[in-house]
């Protein structure tokens, strides 16, 4: 471990610090190349976009910029260490925007006192962007100021730990259903976690066909139950009328666990008194709920799924937001829709069915997946990740009616 911290503070240190820059586009060579990038020059395409407001997108990259923003009370595991601490993780979303979807992104880190002041922020500044990517901001501030800039901003806005962690969790659990011959609609659902990512997971959970009634959602006080009068708006939407009251009480029978909460929470016990052909996604990390080898050591039966590369069916949401955006950008859509993270959802499970190519079988460091319990979901690697989910999501946009642009013929990304 102490050889991985010294690499990872390398990585970000040399050869230069940080992860990203700015590359050119056009030629700069000459001067009558500066010219036209400056002044006289630049002042043609600044005409015809007061003229036109939409040619923006036709004379400046806006339309393919995604601006990854942060206020740093929530980062990672690490909690609320601040803006400037959360900038290496903001820089890796823009590393990763780059990398699988050759999406341009900056890193915004927000210092600020109010909810207000954050949003004020951020859309004053919105239209020099083609999107937004809310990232690592804590519960429940996250839900009020997601709401807030979706109705102020009329590009794209995606809060990335709420959604891309719900879009691949939902596409690698009804997989998992589908092979443990389990119908969604009657599987009784424990979700260990209160937070934006565990009430996001459990909505889309519910969109596609879960039973509200039948998810038993658990905070660090216990059971989310009608007769508590602590719960914010946001869990008592999951408050349930039960006399279940903990992790002991909800395991018993349960389909499926879904832990967004901390290391070590659900032990081998509970494991036990869990439905036949149970489902596990202990997706805290760096240390999951449970360890896989601990669980599949007392149910053979099991399909189990984490948040880490080193374990099989990676619950991971790079496998989902830069193609969100992507798809959301080419055909110009003014917001991320339900419809739009469904399409998601159906394009990343569809693909886990496919035969894997031998490239994407060198960079996961496997000699063969085949669907089935140890391969639920796509590894992050597959290159075949962009084109079927961008596009899934840039015909949802369409078909639902927020898209600018008509759907390209022939599109490929």
């Amino acid at each position: 471990m102490t050889d991985l911290r010294q690499k990872a503070l390398d990585y970000h240190s040399q050869p230069t610090p940080g992860k990203i820059g700015v590359a050119l586009t056009t030629s700069a060579e000459t001067s009558y190349d500066l010219s036209l990038a400056y002044s006289p020059g630049v002042a043609e395409p600044c005409r015809e976009i007061a003229a036109n407001p939409e040619d923006v997108y036709k004379y400046t990259g806006k339309g393919n910029t995604v601006a990854v923003i942060s206020n740093g009370t929530a980062v990672l595991g690490l909690g609320n260490i601040g803006p400037m601490a959360s900038k290496p993780v903001m820089e890796g979303k823009a590393l990763l925007f780059k990398r699988f979807a050759n999406i341009d992104s900056f890193d915004i880190e927000v210092t600020h006192k109010t909810i207000d002041d954050f949003v004020n922020t951020v859309a004053n500044i919105a239209d020099s962007f083609g999107g937004i990517n809310l990232e690592d901001i804590k519960a429940p501030e996250c839900f009020a100021i997601e709401k807030a800039l979706i109705e102020r901003c009329n590009i794209p806005v995606f809060h990335d730990d709420q959604h891309g962690t719900a879009i691949v969790t939902a596409a690698g659990m009804m997989n998992a259903l589908d092979i443990q011959g389990k119908d969604i609609k009657h599987a009784n659902i424990v979700c260990l976690g209160a937070g934006a990512a565990a009430i996001a997971c459990m909505e889309l959970l519910i969109k596609c066909g879960a039973q509200r009634e039948k998810i038993y959602m658990l905070d660090s006080k216990g059971i989310v139950h009608t007769r508590r009068d602590d719960l914010n708006e946001y869990k008592r939407l999951f408050a349930n009328n039960t006399d279940k009251r903990t992790l002991d009480d909800a395991i018993v029978g349960a389909d499926v666990f879904v832990g967004v909460s901390g290391s070590n929470l659900l032990n081998q016990d509970q494991v036990k008194l869990m439905a036949k052909n149970p489902i596990i996604f202990a997706c805290s990390n760096p240390d999951p709920e449970i360890k896989p080898e601990l669980a599949v050591a007392v149910r053979d039966d099991l399909i189990m799924a984490t948040g880490r590369s080193d374990y099989p069916n990676q619950v991971n949401n790079v496998l989902c937001f830069p193609f969100i955006f992507r798809g959301a950008l080419d055909v110009r859509a003014r917001k991320i829709n339900d419809e739009m993270k469904i399409a998601a959802v159906h394009a990343i499970r569809a693909l886990a069915k496919e035969p894997v190519p031998d490239d994407v079988l060198k960079a996961s460091g496997v000699t063969s997946l085949t669907f089935g319990k140890d391969y639920i979901i796509p590894k992050p690697m597959d290159s075949r990740l962009c084109a079927a989910v961008a596009k899934a999501v840039a015909q949802a946009a369409v078909d639902s009616g927020v898209a600018a642009l008509a759907m390209p013929e022939n599109y490929m990304v």
